[in-house]
């Protein structure tokens, strides 16, 4: 999930704290990976988001989306042209839809927030190539994460992955800090000019998540005040992971399964 409403002051986290995140992290990569292998034709997206209230509930995990300034699912679930905050709706899924889903996970206190996107049976080319380079764009983008390294940097690896391919960087959602709150400062745009912005700081913990389009990555958002979708109507795709900056060298993914 990502927003615009962050405080201003970057909080960095001890190596103490960022193991106490890793339970949360490895939630989320689970639990999505369990959601992959239930997207199928005919399933309501709102079965998925049962799923993850059932089993967060019997794990006694917080979903950290659900009330999360109003918004009333435990996932985001967004389809083709929908980019991000989608609503888990009796809806069934096709074949040949593509389908987004961005999961949260609070547990002690701290959070951890990862997405994927996933075809639903066979799609087509087109679609399976714009999901390959969102998801090579956010390893592009971890790869550079790192102490020392400028903010532009990462987002520049990032936007040009997803333009070097002809598809479109969205701008006005960006990644963002993590920890006890969803979203902390930094933000993390998926776009940059090399060598410019802050310098990343050891402890600190970031969600990177690029967003691209087939089309114009200009966006709207429906009557429902939440989902945001291609202006154009193209296909989007999203990708995320929460990484810690601990010692030099790769970024610790803490939303892995």
């Amino acid at each position: 999930m990502s927003t615009s409403q962050r405080p201003r002051q970057v909080i960095l986290k001890s190596e103490a704290e960022i193991e106490q995140m890793r339970p949360a992290g490895q939630m989320v990569g689970e639990t999505l990976a369990e959601l992959s292998e239930m997207v199928k034709p005919g399933r309501k997206l709102s079965e998925l988001d049962q799923y993850v209230l059932d089993k967060f509930a019997r794990l006694n995990v917080i979903p950290t989306f659900l009330g999360y300034q109003g918004f009333p699912h435990t996932i985001c679930a967004s389809l083709n042209e929908q980019i991000v905050h989608g609503f888990a709706t009796e809806r069934r899924l096709e074949e040949g839809d593509i389908l987004s889903i961005d999961l949260g996970a609070t547990i002690n206190g701290w959070v951890g927030d990862s997405a994927i996107t996933l075809g639903v049976g066979s799609i087509s080319a087109e679609a399976q190539r714009l999901l390959d380079v969102t998801a090579e764009s956010l390893q592009a983008g971890i790869s550079v994460a790192s102490i020392g390294v400028r903010k532009g940097d990462i987002g520049a690896a990032i936007q040009e992955v997803i333009e070097s391919a002809g598809y479109g960087v969205v701008r006005g959602y960006v990644g963002h800090g993590v920890g006890r709150d969803m979203h902390e400062p930094p933000s993390m745009p998926n776009y940059g000019r090399r060598d410019s912005g802050m310098t990343m700081r050891r402890g600190m913990v970031v969600a990177l998540e690029p967003m691209a389009t087939i089309g114009d990555p200009a966006t709207a958002v429906l009557d429902d005040g939440w989902t945001v979708v291609t202006a154009d109507g193209s296909l989007s795709a999203h990708f995320e992971h929460t990484v810690a900056l601990r010692e030099r060298g790769p970024a610790d993914i803490l939303t892995q399964a």
